[in-house]
């Protein structure tokens, strides 16, 4: 079974219309015909999951491409595009049906690439005939659903509206996002602090470079776009025909669980629950492949154990 340490020799570079990124491509463990498309959060590189693949390639080849802006990829303002919710779920339509012409698809997405996937059947239904299982690991689909007030998500959208013009943009690239103030952001702030809840005090410089490392990776205009899109998300348009198997972190701190239930009950055509143990929304970004374990609980595993609907 390939290595974490080996990861880098499954990353291939990725072109899909006019935007150079890179996208892993890792064989299965076993001798398994399950196509597992694996689409990453709103702060992340490829190798930042690591550990999640380690787990998942007992279940099937995985894929899991660069989106753009994100990752490192070429952002969306280089083809004078507006990095928007939309314009993702396009990006990825595109990729799927280029990817899996003749194949059926096993998505997992986490937290963001839950929102662009669920946009992405609304907008092509089509795609849901492709789609084998569809899984969500803290995926959200309302403004409603964030654990915020409506009166904080009236005035964090335009804060992170402004945050993402070109000035502010660059001024945080440049100013912000280096190890001393980014040290002092994780031990100061509320939101910034649970996410280190799974960091001991001997890794948290570790923590603090890798960090640097997505933030720096990441496009900070496509970051903060996106972020003001989440506090006025609602992806409650559409029907779509397809079950949903929802993972729920037990102690997410961004998310209303009951409320994203509520949400996903009446968009998709089934609703399946499982619960990780997890103490912040998603597992630390230093998580080895035994702590990613907790995204793939039991009941979940044995599903992905089942056979491949052709």
């Amino acid at each position: 079974m390939p290595k974490k340490k080996e990861m880098a020799d499954y990353i291939l570079p990725l072109n899909i219309n006019g935007l150079q990124g890179r996208m892993l491509r890792m064989p299965a463990a076993k001798s398994r015909k399950r196509e597992i498309l694996l689409i990453y959060g709103h702060h992340a590189v490829l190798e930042r999951w690591a550990g999640l693949v380690e787990n998942l390639i007992d279940y099937g080849n995985v894929t899991m491409p660069d989106l753009p802006g994100f990752g490192g990829m070429e952002s969306y303002y280089k083809v004078r595009t507006r990095p928007n919710i939309d314009a993702f779920a396009d990006y990825l339509a595109a990729f799927i049906k280029l990817r899996y012409k003749n194949k059926r698809v096993t998505i997992y997405a986490i937290s963001f690439g839950f929102v662009v996937v669920t946009r992405m059947l609304q907008r092509y239904p089509e795609l849901a005939k492709k789609v084998d299982m569809l899984i969500s690991f803290a995926g959200f689909m309302h403004e409603e659903d964030i654990l915020y007030g409506r009166t904080k998500r009236r005035v964090y959208g335009p804060i992170a509206r402004f945050l993402g013009t070109r000035p502010a943009a660059v001024c945080i690239r440049y100013v912000g996002l280096n190890k001393p103030v980014l040290r002092v952001l994780y031990k100061t702030f509320p939101n910034s602090k649970r996410r280190m809840v799974e960091i001991t005090p001997e890794e948290f410089d570790l923590n603090i470079n890798f960090e640097q490392v997505l933030w720096q990776a990441n496009d900070v205009r496509t970051h903060w776009l996106t972020t003001g899109e989440f506090l006025k998300l609602d992806n409650m348009g559409r029907h779509i025909p397809l079950p949903v198997i929802h993972v729920v972190s037990k102690n997410d701190h961004y998310l209303n669980n009951l409320k994203v239930e509520e949400h996903m009950r009446q968009v998709f055509g089934g609703y399946q629950q499982f619960v990780a143990p997890t103490k912040a929304h998603v597992p630390s970004v230093l998580a080895t492949k035994k702590e990613m374990a907790v995204m793939l609980p039991p009941g979940l595993r044995k599903l992905l154990n089942g056979r491949v609907k052709v």
